[in-house]
């Protein structure tokens, strides 16, 4: 069956991610040019900053986020956003010889740096998934929900490509609760983290790239609204498990 992207009224309200950054871009075009040339231009040097802050534990957390949401062996998995593989490659642990797994990402600088045998690359974006109906048993995206342009048709897409009693992960870094864990996170992804980017990366846009990553996380919509987006596109069993007051884990299941 052809890919058919979810239907959706022309009229129906756009949920953004976040508002606008208007620091970094005019308007929703420049948006994603920017999106596209910062992510492709920092593809290089985006797994070893990425190393250095989550103290070599980002395999490890990934990995038991997966498992939380019940990915198994064999299973056909789709990861949305899959950027340089981070979460593909721990899905791949799980799912063994007999699973699969299919990649789809707008940036194909990121999906360059992957390097994962058996994988399947697919460039395309959140909104209209270049893959067919009831296509996946498992869905997967790590972190690319606030670079996404509306959230509404995101996640329809998820809902149309997963079979009936597939599962979806959705992984997103939210503001923590209380103003001194607000100022020492904004402090550590505005300061300290691009600070550490100058000094181990290659390419001078990715300290540039990490105070934008924390500009996104500190406008995102509350999780509140993300769990009534999937409800609204279909989702049954919506719950979120946060570990450290900032990682959130959307978890949900397709009805059938």
């Amino acid at each position: 069956m052809d890919p058919t992207p979810a239907s959706r009224p022309t009229d129906a309200p756009v949920l953004r991610p976040h508002v606008p950054l208007t620091e970094y871009y005019a308007d929703e075009e420049g948006r994603q040019k920017f999106i596209g040339h910062i992510f492709d231009d920092t593809a290089a040097d985006y797994d070893r900053i990425e190393r250095v802050l989550a103290f070599g534990s980002g395999p490890w957390y990934r990995r038991q986020a997966l498992q939380r949401a019940g990915l198994a062996a064999g299973a056909e998995v789709l990861d949305v956003g899959f950027g340089t593989g981070l979460v593909a490659r721990e899905a791949l642990t799980l799912i063994g010889p007999t699973g699969r797994l299919v990649g789809v990402d707008p940036s194909a600088g990121m999906m360059a740096q992957a390097h994962l045998d058996g994988v399947e690359l697919v460039q395309g974006r959140a909104e209209a998934l270049p893959r067919p109906d009831a296509s996946c048993d498992f869905l997967s995206m790590g972190y690319a929900l606030r670079h996404i342009s509306d959230v509404a048709p995101a996640f329809a897409e998820f809902h149309r490509v997963l079979r009936p009693g597939g599962r979806l992960l959705v992984l997103e870094i939210t503001r923590p609760q209380g103003a001194f864990a607000m100022k020492a996170l904004k402090l550590y992804m505005r300061a300290v983290v691009p600070a550490i980017a100058s000094v181990v990366a290659r390419r001078r846009d990715t300290a540039h790239l990490w105070r934008y990553y924390w500009d996104t996380i500190e406008a995102c919509i509350p999780p509140e609204t993300v769990m009534a987006a999937l409800r609204s596109a279909g989702f049954v069993d919506v719950q979120r498990h946060v570990e450290l007051g900032i990682f959130s884990e959307y978890t949900a299941r397709k009805a059938g």
